[in-house]
C-alpha cells in the first residue's frame, strides 16, 4: 500500500509541474502577442512608428511611462500579420543584477529551464533563451538580459517576447509584394561604395 501511495503522489507531481511548464507566455505588461496595435492605444506612442531596418514590414512604435518599466519598443507587422503585434522588447525600471536574478529563478519555474545562453563569455552581458511552441503551432522565443556595462546595449534588465512565426510570415509577405531590389534595401543603398585605400590601408585607423 505505502508502494502505490508513493506511485500516485509521483504521478500527480509530475502532472502539476507539467502543466505549470506547458505554459506559453503570450503577454507581458500591458501588451499581448497577436493582438491589434490599436488595443494598445493608452500604452504606446503611435507617433513614433517607424520601420525596422532590412525588416521594412515590421514597424516599431515606443511605449508611454508604464509602472515598473523604464522603456519599450512594440513590433507589429503591416501585411499578413496586419497591424498585430508580433514583438515586445521592455526595459524594467530596477537594472540591478540582484533584480534580474529574482525575475528569471521566477521564469525557470513557471516555463521551465531556459535553453540557450545569450550572453558573452565573460557575463558582462547575461543573456538566456527560451523557446516555446503553443497550442495554434505558434513559435514564440523569450529573451531576458541583464547588460552590466556594454554601452552598445541597454544597461540593466530588457526582456523580449517575439511571435516568430508571425513576424517571418509578415516579411515573407511583404516580399513577394515588393520588389527584390526594395525588400531589406534598394540596389543602390547595398551596393559597395569604393575607397581611394587599399589593401590594409583600407582597414587601418588614420
Amino acid at each position: 500500500m505505502k508502494i502505490h501511495y508513493t506511485v500516485w503522489v509521483a504521478i500527480i507531481l509530475l502532472v502539476i509541474s507539467g502543466t505549470s511548464f506547458a505554459e506559453t507566455p503570450h503577454q507581458l505588461g500591458p501588451f499581448i502577442l497577436g493582438h491589434d496595435i490599436a488595443e494598445f492605444a493608452d500604452f504606446v506612442q503611435m507617433d513614433t512608428s517607424l520601420p525596422i531596418r532590412h525588416m521594412e514590414s515590421i514597424r516599431e512604435v515606443e511605449t508611454r511611462p508604464i509602472k515598473g518599466f523604464k522603456s519599450g519598443l512594440i513590433a507589429y507587422g503591416t501585411c499578413a500579420a496586419q497591424n498585430r503585434v508580433v514583438r515586445i522588447k521592455l526595459k524594467y525600471s530596477d537594472g540591478s543584477k540582484s533584480f534580474y536574478k529574482k525575475l528569471k529563478k521566477r521564469i525557470d519555474y513557471r516555463f521551465g529551464k531556459s535553453d540557450e545562453y545569450r550572453g558573452d563569455p565573460f557575463h558582462i552581458v547575461i543573456g538566456w533563451k527560451w523557446s516555446f511552441m503553443d497550442k495554434d503551432n505558434n513559435k514564440i522565443s523569450l529573451i531576458l538580459q541583464h547588460n552590466a556595462r556594454d554601452e552598445e546595449e541597454k544597461i540593466g534588465n530588457a526582456i523580449k517576447l517575439t511571435m516568430t512565426s508571425l513576424l517571418e510570415s509578415d516579411w515573407e509577405c511583404y516580399k513577394k509584394k515588393v520588389p527584390a531590389e526594395q525588400a531589406g534595401g534598394s540596389a543602390s543603398e547595398t551596393q559597395e561604395l569604393e575607397l581611394e585605400q587599399t589593401g590594409w590601408d583600407l582597414f587601418m585607423p588614420r
